[in-house]
């Protein structure tokens, strides 16, 4: 086994070596079309590192040539298979700088939007690529209304919205764990405003009207009766929203509950003020 391993360690190592010296070999060369072609039969393999390589150093040999345009396609191209996202996408905008009429524009102009959103996050870092990704795709959209990739434009802006969403949500759920009751309920309400077209609105909106009657819950007594009726305000818009939806008993519960407490605490100032 130890001697199998040695074999495919040396095999390894000769097959480094012969690809560095044939690297090297082209690398040298002075013929510029010779170079070219081997660039490309490196991209074709799909061995981009070595084609990017190569590329990079015929930039300033094929500038201005009727073999640029290509050059700069590829090696754009070799940054995103590479996963090195910035880099394709500064060099896919670079090519529409250079070649804005190029028949490649449009492909090459929904690249460069889709580097940003390749380089959206984990849910739990700043959303700022995700964001700048939907900008650029409804860019992509208004730019090139008639394209083929604008489904996909559309269906990428879609996930977008939802991780975003997501990310907001999980935000409130945290003000609400914690016991910031009054920051939860602002915090579903907003997610209700950002997103009015969500399959979670009737959710958010309970733990809304749930979130501002814990917080009167919690509030001095002084302040219970003005905080008690925001949820009873909070349970109404419920029903101007979703007349139909299964939870509207949930969120009157808490509507009775608020009204049965103004009511207790208007008898006791009552009597209190009886006794005065």
């Amino acid at each position: 086994m130890k001697l199998l391993k040695s074999l495919l360690a040396v095999l390894f190592l000769a097959i480094l070596v012969s690809s560095c010296n044939k690297y090297n070999k082209i690398s040298k060369s002075k013929d510029y079309d010779y170079k070219l072609v081997m660039a490309d039969s490196f991209f074709n393999k799909k061995k981009y590192k070595i084609a990017q390589q190569l590329y990079e150093e015929l930039f300033p040999i094929l500038k201005g040539t009727v073999k640029f345009e290509e050059l700069y396609y590829k090696d754009a191209y070799c940054f995103y298979y590479m996963k090195m996202y910035p880099d394709a996408e500064n060099l896919f905008k670079g090519f529409l700088e250079v070649f804005p009429n190029s028949s490649r524009a449009e492909e090459v102009d929904y690249m460069r939007s889709y580097c940003f959103y390749k380089q959206s996050p984990k849910l739990e870092l700043e959303q700022v690529n995700t964001t700048r990704a939907m900008g650029m795709m409804q860019t992509f959209i208004n730019t090139h209304p008639g394209s083929p990739r604008n489904k996909e434009a559309s269906a990428i802006i879609d996930k977008c919205r939802e991780k975003l969403e997501q990310k907001e949500y999980r935000s409130a759920e945290l003000y609400y764990n914690m016991g910031q009751y009054r920051a939860a309920a602002i915090a579903f309400s907003t997610l209700i405003n950002n997103y009015p077209e969500s399959a979670k609105g009737e959710d958010y909106k309970l733990k809304t009207v749930k979130s501002y009657y814990k917080f009167a819950k919690l509030s001095i007594l002084d302040k219970q009766v003005e905080r008690y009726e925001k949820v009873i305000d909070e349970y109404e818009d419920f029903v101007d929203r979703y007349p139909e939806s299964k939870l509207l008993k949930d969120a009157e519960n808490y509507s009775n509950l608020s009204k049965n407490h103004i009511k207790v605490i208007k008898n006791e100032q009552t009597q209190t003020s009886a006794k005065r």
